[in-house]
């Protein structure tokens, strides 16, 4: 994949070089300044979420979220999984849902490390796959972070995304969540192991 980027990378220099040089540079620091200021203007989100997320760890009310999400995390990814790893899928799943995007990395990152300890071989396990799509496609009750970007930009009605954002987000969980259940089936009914 790096060899793949490097080219692209690499052609399209080349051919802005030959092309319009003056025009490439110019967009180049522009796109670099709009990314600085953005990053910027998200920090405060993401503060504010990561803040959180730390509050509810440290007062325990993640095991809390975590008993209400139980039902739901041992149909998505077996009973037989830590109750660490639990308490961090109950966690990334609470901030997806929130919209919280990147601020909910971490939890997932935790859970995946806990979800590895179980089964430390190099293949993925049916429940690493299904946190992998749970939290690519994650439902969003509300998408703070596309929230946070349309105000960033300007926008006066930042909240008109939350239904489109619901619908799109509940058909590609479901979607995915099916998908990964039958293709657990069918490894294994071929005796390959999960």
């Amino acid at each position: 994949m790096r060899k793949i980027w490097f080219v692209i990378v690499f052609a399209s220099l080349v051919i802005l070089c030959f092309t319009e040089p003056e025009n490439g540079l110019n967009a180049m620091l522009n796109a670099g300044s709009t990314a600085v200021s953005m990053s910027i203007k998200l920090l405060g989100v993401y503060a504010v979420w990561l803040g959180l997320l730390g509050i509810v760890e440290e007062t325990g009310l993640n095991n809390k979220i975590s008993a209400l999400l139980s039902p739901v995390i041992d149909f998505l990814y077996g009973k037989n999984i830590p109750s660490s790893a639990k308490n961090y899928i109950a966690m990334n799943m609470s901030a997806n849902m929130l919209g919280m995007g990147n601020a909910c990395t971490p939890m997932g990152i935790k859970a995946m490390h806990e979800l590895d300890k179980v089964n430390p071989t190099t293949t993925a396990t049916t429940a690493m796959i299904m946190l992998m799509v749970i939290n690519a496609t994650s439902i969003q009750l509300l998408p703070t972070t596309i929230m946070g970007l349309r105000v960033a930009y300007g926008s006066t009605t930042a909240s008109d995304i939350i239904i489109p954002s619901l619908l799109s987000t509940i058909i590609s969980t479901v979607a995915g969540i099916a998908l990964v259940k039958l293709c657990a089936k069918i490894f294994a009914k071929k005796g390959i192991k999960k």
